[in-house]
């Protein structure tokens, strides 16, 4: 049975207290037709996020619930995971807010996995405050990665602009000692599994863009692309996917090169999030793809400076709203499709 809109449960974490998350989030919200397109149920205190909605001078209104069964559709949902008040201090680093950043990721993570909620929006946390004995991981993917089945890779989209990473938060000196043509494969397989499934797309395109400058001017500049990503590139194009590359990746998007492209893949995190932001204005969204469940996240941080002063635009949080329940339909149409034989014609 397809879900109408409303019915489609929007999980979201709190991110970080402290920063713009909680504001970005109301602001969402707080235009009412965003209620019939899902409902969504924020995992944090009532009190606290009304709290923050006074702050803010936001007319939203508020629904408490202390149990996911008590969600109520078409209202804005806040489940109480944690009860006790939290001292907030706007644009301060602090690491009680942080435990209070994870303790909603990981509940709204675990409603998510159990199919409480049908897709998962993350507010920004902050990487300095997060880390415990209960969770080291540099961020939201990779624990993701671990507690849902699949090979998540990092997404980032603007309208039909897609690039995915190699490999995201690791020191630009070991890039080179991750870069195997079994990562290449499998990551582009990733990518054109999500363009065929949660975008529609039945015979995607991708590029490769080079590690070295000018990919390496056939070994003179590095000979990654010599003895790695080209026999990865010829290896999967001779299967049959239509991949492409190593491109040098200086010329790539003033070019205009990526429009030709399904997706792009770079070989690491400010290689392909540099020219994405500069294109995507704040409006793109990050989206954690080759998952069996669905997250996508603002493409932006905490942003501590302006957090508390209401004049955080909330763009690429609504954005990434749309883009979750876009592909929520999509991977449901294409679960569809694939399950259902067709039917030989008769003569």
């Amino acid at each position: 049975m397809v879900k109408k809109a409303e019915n489609i449960i929007v999980g979201i974490s709190i991110g970080d207290l402290n920063g713009i998350g909680p504001e970005v989030i109301l602001k969402t919200f707080e235009d009412n037709r965003m209620l019939e397109l899902c409902t969504p149920v924020i995992f944090a205190n009532v009190k606290i996020i009304s709290f923050l909605k006074k702050n803010l001078a936001l007319d939203s209104s508020l629904h408490g619930i202390d149990s996911l069964e008590q969600i109520v559709l078409g209202k804005i949902n806040v489940l109480n995971v944690w009860k006790e008040g939290v001292n907030l201090e706007f644009g301060k680093n602090d690491d009680v807010v942080g435990k209070y950043a994870i303790k909603s990721f990981a509940t709204a993570t675990k409603a998510l996995k159990d199919k409480q909620v049908d897709v998962l929006v993350t507010a920004p946390i902050n990487k300095y405050n997060i880390q415990s004995e209960d969770f080291k991981f540099p961020g939201h993917t990779d624990y993701l990665d671990k507690e849902l089945s699949g090979n998540a890779l990092m997404l980032m989209v603007h309208d039909k602009l897609r690039v995915g990473l190699l490999t995201d938060h690791i020191p630009v000196n070991e890039i080179s000692n991750y870069l195997t043509e079994e990562l290449l494969e499998r990551k582009v397989g990733t990518i054109v599994k999500t363009l065929q499934q949660d975008f529609g797309i039945s015979k995607p395109k991708v590029a490769i863009l080079g590690l070295n400058p000018h990919s390496g001017d056939n070994g003179v500049i590095g000979d990654e692309e010599e003895k790695v990503i080209k026999p990865a590139v010829k290896k999967m194009f001779d299967l049959g996917q239509l991949v492409f590359g190593p491109y040098a990746s200086d010329s790539f998007f003033g070019s205009l090169q990526y429009e030709k492209y399904d997706a792009i893949l770079a070989m690491y995190h400010d290689q392909g999030l540099i020219p994405f932001k500069t294109l995507s204005f704040g409006n793109g969204v990050n989206y954690t793809a080759g998952l069996n469940r669905i997250r996508t996240s603002p493409d932006h941080g905490t942003a501590f400076e302006i957090a508390g002063k209401g004049i955080a635009k909330h763009d690429s949080f609504k954005e990434a709203v749309y883009l979750a329940l876009d592909i929520y339909k999509k991977r449901n149409e294409y679960q569809e499709l694939t399950k259902k034989p067709l039917k030989a014609k008769q003569n």
